[in-house]
């Protein structure tokens, strides 16, 4: 008996050790309470999975209903946003950019901006420094920029005179050269120099040395009273009865600064900035050192492309073949005398020939270069070329010798010749940075300029000012300076900004057109001395290299590596009491006196 209650102890103790056992590896379900809207009945908690124990501890129970509410919490917020209809998100959502964390000053970030492009192009379509915001965009007016200039140049000038005075000089630039030689007129409510008296010869010292006063100085009236109200001692009692006194203005600026601004301005001429006529130029070569383009005194326009020289006649448009080179030689550079019909052609071989473009003939081909002879320049009956072998040769075309001179001053390919006709001074330029000038037929140089610091190819002559010589270099150097070729000095120089490939003077007037390469293309007429920028061309996609005028001087063409020749009008015409002659006659009038100098010379041998 007492064998089988304690067996049916043991198998009581085994099952409440299984249910122990069975209790811990089930998962306790929590009794969760039923939300109002659930139709789901609430979990009853099954008697067979309570705590062995009986009832837990409280601290286990509290930790548990915790639980129990995040975990309800956590579903019903999922539950519900499964039932919610999802949002539709955009195509492409915007890219968060990591926002950077300034100081207490804002200090823009610059990283792979390109500030030069962004100056370049302020306020146009698609740059970077265009405000989100922009305005509309306003019509470009060509004098735009002539205008600006001319306003600077006025607020300086009164602005000036009205801080300073008299006591400080006036800018030598914003002086016309009128100034320099007209005497300057006594502005209204100023004392002239005749009615001042003679200043004592000994120097007196002044009573206010200190330049940091705040006292309102003695305002003097135009007749050198002061006012009434502050007038004592010697000056008590004076009335001043000058009507055009500062002290009846009513202006807040002084009667000079008043004349400043009442003075007639100079309109400013206009230019259009627009090709009349562009020609294609096919193997028109895009090379620094040549010279393929030049405009003669019949108005026929020279042109070498390849191994052939085409003439294109301005007024009735007809172009004609001159010639074309044997043996794959090239033209290297073309130079129409200064009066007649004769054309002179270098080539890539180092020959020179002269052809009569009226007869479409060969007349004489000379020898003497032994590479290609890039820069030729016509002083009446002298040819004188230029070539890459470093030599100069004077040629006289009446002569049957080869050449009369060789100048060897130059150390690479000579690029630039000009002759000025007026002195019998020439000026020549190379690849080694050097501007030399020859006097006459001189086997030695009268000067040689190393200023430069690239190819010196733009050369030109002033015909308004004896012995003034302009030059212009490569890329390297970007200045155009002007030289006084009496005195050996050097004038002033201005940066241009870009290569320098060609320079011409006005015939009409004193300014000066320059054509540039790397890197912006342009043309761009200046006005001499100062030097401001007249206009601004632009049209040409490749280095403009090449540059002529026109007989009367109111046109240039321009040739570059775009294959393409641009016809611009820049300069006005001179008048006909200037020149003494009519604007219709004046070309064939100068053919006929150039035939008959011909004539004396003799036959081009």
């Amino acid at each position: 008996m007492i064998g089988c209650i304690k067996r049916q102890s043991t198998d009581t103790m085994e099952e409440d050790r299984s249910i122990d056992i069975e209790s811990t590896r089930r998962p306790h379900t929590p009794s969760l309470p039923t939300p109002a809207e659930s139709r789901t009945p609430p979990t009853i908690t099954s008697k067979r999975f309570l705590d062995h124990d009986g009832m837990g501890s409280s601290s286990r129970k509290q930790s548990a209903e915790q639980m129990e509410e995040e975990a309800l919490t956590k579903r019903l917020s999922e539950i519900q946003n499964a039932g919610r209809q999802r949002e539709r998100t955009p195509g492409h959502s915007p890219q968060r950019k990591k926002q950077r964390v300034y100081g207490d000053r804002f200090i823009p970030n610059r990283d792979g901006q390109d500030l030069q492009a962004s100056y370049s192009l302020l306020y146009d379509e698609g740059s970077p420094a265009t405000p989100s915001r922009s305005r509309k965009k306003i019509a470009h007016e060509e004098l735009h920029y002539q205008k600006t200039e001319e306003a600077n140049r006025t607020y300086s000038r009164v602005l000036r005179n009205e801080i300073m005075g008299d006591t400080v000089p006036q800018d030598i630039r914003s002086r016309t050269p009128e100034d320099f030689y007209t005497r300057r007129a006594t502005p209204p409510g100023q004392p002239s120099a005749s009615t001042l008296p003679p200043a004592s010869l000994t120097p007196s010292t002044p009573h206010h040395k200190n330049m940091f006063n705040y006292r309102s100085p003695q305002k003097q009236i135009g007749s050198g009273h002061p006012t009434p109200s502050s007038s004592r001692g010697r000056h008590a009692g004076l009335i001043n009865l000058n009507a055009q006194s500062d002290l009846y203005s009513v202006s807040p600026i002084n009667y000079t600064s008043q004349s400043i601004l009442q003075t007639p301005r100079k309109q400013p001429r206009p230019v259009s900035k627009v090709p009349f006529k562009v020609l294609d130029a096919p193997e028109l070569q895009d090379d620094f050192y040549l010279n393929l383009v030049d405009w003669g005194s019949a108005n026929i326009l020279g042109v070498g492309l390849g191994s052939s020289v085409y003439m294109w006649n301005s007024q009735s448009g007809k172009v004609t073949q001159l010639c074309k080179l044997p043996d794959n030689d090239k033209v290297t550079s073309v130079q129409w005398i200064q009066r007649g019909s004769h054309i002179a052609v270098g080539t890539h071989k180092g020959f020179v020939q002269i052809y009569d473009a009226e007869r479409s003939r060969r007349l004489r081909t000379m020898t003497g270069h032994t590479a290609r002879v890039g820069a030729l320049a016509w002083n009446d009956h002298i040819l004188t070329s230029g070539s890459r072998d470093r030599l100069i040769f004077h040629r006289d075309v009446r002569a049957p010798d080869q050449y009369l001179r060789r100048l060897a001053g130059h150390k690479q390919e000579v690029c630039g010749l000009r002759w000025n006709t007026e002195d019998g001074q020439l000026a020549s330029g190379g690849n080694d940075n050097k501007l030399c000038v020859w006097d006459k037929l001189s086997e030695t140089p009268l000067y040689r300029f190393s200023n430069h610091v690239a190819a010196v190819k733009a050369i030109t002559w002033s015909p308004h000012q004896r012995h003034l010589l302009a030059s212009g270099g490569g890329t390297a150097d970007r200045t155009i300076k002007f030289w006084n070729t009496s005195t050996g000095s050097l004038i002033k120089e201005v940066d241009t900004g870009s290569q320098v490939c060609n320079l011409a003077w006005s015939k009409n007037s004193d300014e000066i057109v320059s054509t540039h390469g790397y890197s912006q293309n342009q043309i761009v007429v200046w006005k001499y001395p100062k030097m401001e920028q007249v206009v601004s061309l632009t049209g040409h996609t490749y280095r403009v290299l090449y540059l002529s005028m026109n007989p009367d001087g109111t046109q240039i063409v321009t040739g570059a590596g775009d294959e393409t020749l641009r016809f611009w009008k820049v300069f006005g015409k001179k008048s006909g009491a200037e020149t003494g002659l009519g604007h219709g006659d004046g070309s064939r009038r100068g053919s006929r006196i150039g035939s008959s100098r011909l004539n004396d010379w003799g036959a081009i041998r």
